[in-house]
């Protein structure tokens, strides 16, 4: 079969959007070009991959099960990359990373440290950002790598590996707010109160709560706010202890505090380097 990967890509991106034109928009080509690359695709195959009798074309139960094994093998490419970037010994002059305060690490003070020392020139670059802000910085190019609190789902393109830290993210409110004397806090109790909300860039985070509400797309200042006796808020407990141990009280509910997965995520058309490459391995190491 002579399928490529670029035709592969297109098939994902096609699916995962629901349109040809829609993923020949983002990947900058022609309708034609996407729609024949699916064709030649069906051919090899000897399947059909869509169904195109409605107005927009949607995945066969075997294109359902196609779609999957593109994705594993758009998968095992990036590892493939990643290998053959470090044995090249293609050293990329600067590496962007960015983090969620999601993330929290014993190690990663230590990865650092052995980061340096593998590549004492190499200019790194750290950003701070949450949810779909990382993903979109990733998927821009604008960042290399990326550390987030797990999605639902991920763009085609963004490659990602679940990483065996979690985070807990807990409610909290300043130690003079009324609901720190509430010995149980009910969800009614939050939707009368003031909610100081993590909002992003992309403005496409959570579903919003009901009731008063402040937003901001940063975790500590949020932490400040809450602090400050403005309101409640989800925070990474990790967050909270170390910035504010003895200004935030946690709020007893009903569900709380949650554990959080975090994903490591790449771009797959930008793909990683050297250093980028072996900066994903080791965060990735049990």
């Amino acid at each position: 079969m002579a399928h490529s990967l670029e035709a592969l890509f297109m098939f994902v991106e096609a699916a995962t959007l629901g349109s040809f034109s829609a993923a020949a928009r983002k990947l900058h080509k022609q309708q034609s070009t996407v729609s024949e690359a699916i064709a030649n695709l069906e051919i090899d195959f000897g399947l059909l991959l869509f169904d195109r009798s409605t107005r927009r074309p949607t995945l066969t139960e075997q294109g359902k099960a196609m779609l999957i094994h593109a994705q594993q093998v758009l998968d095992a490419h990036d590892r493939l990359s990643r290998s053959a970037h470090r044995l090249a010994g293609g050293l990329e002059p600067t590496l962007t990373l960015v983090l969620s305060d999601m993330y929290q690490s014993m190690r990663f003070d230590s990865i650092l440290i052995e980061f340096e020392r593998r590549y004492p020139e190499l200019e790194l670059e750290c950003m701070i950002a949450e949810h779909t802000d990382v993903v979109a910085l990733v998927q821009e190019g604008r960042a290399q790598l990326g550390l987030v609190g797990a999605q639902q789902d991920y763009p085609p393109d963004v490659g990602f590996e679940s990483m065996s830290e979690r985070s807990e993210i807990g409610l909290y409110v300043g130690n003079q707010h009324p609901l720190a004397a509430v010995p149980h806090v009910t969800t009614e109790m939050l939707h009368d109160a003031r909610e100081l909300r993590l909002n992003t860039y992309l403005n496409d985070i959570v579903e919003r709560r009901r009731g008063l509400c402040w937003s901001s797309s940063s975790y500590l200042l949020l932490l400040e706010m809450t602090e400050l006796g403005f309101g409640w808020a989800e925070l990474p407990r990790w967050l909270a202890k170390r910035f504010a141990a003895d200004g935030l009280l946690e709020l007893q509910v009903r569900g709380w505090p949650k554990t959080v997965q975090v994903d490591a995520v790449w771009s797959r058309r930008h793909g990683l380097g050297q250093a980028g490459g072996w900066l994903l391995d080791t965060l990735l190491a049990p």
